[in-house]
Order: structure tokens, then C-alpha cells, then sequence
């Protein structure tokens, strides 16, 4: 059993189903003497199972809106609740504590840490929660087989491919099982083939796990290839249309 946080005392009322809500999330910049609208009132819910998109041209709000999600960034006005946890209120401690808990991140720069092999990489997390040894490398070692990996486990990420190396991050995001994983351009650094492999990929970790995702993305394969296609434009919400299948 998980032992008790700073984060317990943050809770809302959710239902099991409702991973993330957020109820008039603004988020304002400033540049010079600028203020910079990236985020202008969004309403939105996460259901668990979700296979979501966020898509827009440049500047809509999108990778800030992951960011909050991710509480990576703090609204200017609104709420945002993960998992039942109010997750702008928090103090940093907590913040850290609900992150390593209940948030899987896939950067497209990988983040992989270099002096680490791609087993140890996926046992990061895990380490930090403080999971038994012999649980980790158990999980880490059937996830990188899972992902076609096997083999290559002791290599550091300068020994592996982009589409390696990318695989390695997704094994590591969803190894602490969190509450929801969330995807910043997964595919922008692979060629074609490799990230179309890593969403066919993803896709099947939800529907076989149940793995909640939210992707941004610039591509229309991952547009494609998602359930769920929520599209912004200057901050705010234009559509949010669900796809059956």
C-alpha cells in the first residue's frame, strides 16, 4: 500500500473514471512588457481510457496544456485537478510527490539519462518510489521485452537508435504505472516507419492495459491513429470530437 502523502490533503471528489478535470484554466505570459494568452479559459475532462490528441498550429496552447496536465506549469486563473489532486494549489514537495506517482512523461528529446543503460533508465522511476529491486528489474525487463528490445537492455541511449531510444523512454514513462501518460511530440525525431511502430505501439498498451494517454503532436499520423482528437486554436478549445473504435 502506498504510504500516505502531503498530496492526501489535496484531494477533490472524483469518480474512478475521471482522470483529469479542468474548469476555466487560463495561463498568461509575460514578454517584455507583453502579456501572452497561451491558455484562455479551458474546460476539459480526461476520461481513463482515453487515446487522446491535443492538435493545433503553433501557438494554440497545446504544449502548455500538457505541461499543466503534467504540472510541469501553474494556471494563471482556473483548476486543475489529477487524479482527485488539486494540482495547482500544491506546494513543490507535493507537486514532485504527485508527479513521480501518477504522471508518465514521453519528451521528444527522450530525456534519457546518458550514464544509464536502457534497463536502469526504466528503473528509475520505480527506484524513486521505492519499489523493491527485484520488482523493478522484473517489470523493466518484461516492458523492454514488450517492446521489442530484448537483447539490448544493457546498452546506454548513445548505443541505441532514435526509435530505440524512444521505446526505452515509453517503457520507462508507463513501468510506475501512473494515472496517465503524457506524450510531447513523440514522433517529431523519427522517421516515418519508426514512429508509426511507436504509436501502433502505444495504441495497443491502451487497449490491452488500459494505459490513459494525452499526446500534443504537429503529425497527422498520430492525429490519425487517436481516439479522441481535441483541437485548439489561441488558447482556447474549438472542437473536441470522439472516434469510435
Amino acid at each position: 500500500m502506498d504510504r500516505p502523502s502531503a498530496i492526501d490533503v489535496n484531494r477533490t471528489r472524483m469518480t474512478d473514471e475521471l482522470i483529469v478535470r479542468i474548469e476555466g484554466l487560463t495561463r498568461e505570459y509575460r514578454q517584455d512588457a507583453i502579456t501572452v494568452q497561451a491558455l484562455d479559459g479551458i474546460d476539459l475532462e480526461i476520461r481513463r481510457g482515453d487515446f487522446a490528441v491535443l492538435v493545433g498550429p503553433s501557438g494554440s496552447g497545446k504544449t502548455t496544456l500538457l505541461n499543466m496536465m503534467g504540472g510541469l506549469d501553474s494556471p494563471t486563473a482556473g483548476r486543475i485537478w489529477v487524479a482527485g489532486i488539486d494540482v495547482g494549489s500544491m506546494r513543490r514537495a507535493a507537486l514532485s510527490e504527485m508527479r513521480l506517482r501518477h504522471i508518465g512523461f514521453v519528451f521528444q528529446e527522450f530525456n534519457l539519462i546518458p550514464v544509464l543503460s536502457a534497463l536502469e533508465n526504466v528503473e528509475f522511476v520505480m527506484l524513486l518510489q521505492g519499489r523493491p529491486q527485484a520488482e523493478r528489474r522484473v517489470r523493466s525487463m518484461t516492458l523492454l521485452k514488450a517492446l521489442g528490445l530484448e537483447g539490448l537492455e544493457h546498452r546506454r541511449p548513445s548505443q541505441l537508435s532514435g526509435g530505440q531510444q524512444q521505446r526505452v523512454a515509453v517503457a520507462r514513462a508507463i513501468a510506475a504505472e501512473p494515472t496517465i501518460v503524457l506524450p510531447d511530440e513523440p514522433t517529431a525525431n523519427l522517421d516515418s516507419k519508426a514512429g508509426a511502430a511507436l504509436m501502433d505501439l502505444m495504441r495497443r498498451l491502451n487497449e490491452e492495459q488500459g494505459v490513459t494517454f494525452v499526446f500534443s503532436t504537429h503529425d497527422p499520423m498520430v492525429v490519425e491513429r487517436a481516439r479522441r482528437v481535441i483541437r485548439l486554436r489561441d488558447g482556447r478549445i474549438e472542437s473536441d470530437e470522439r472516434r469510435p473504435g
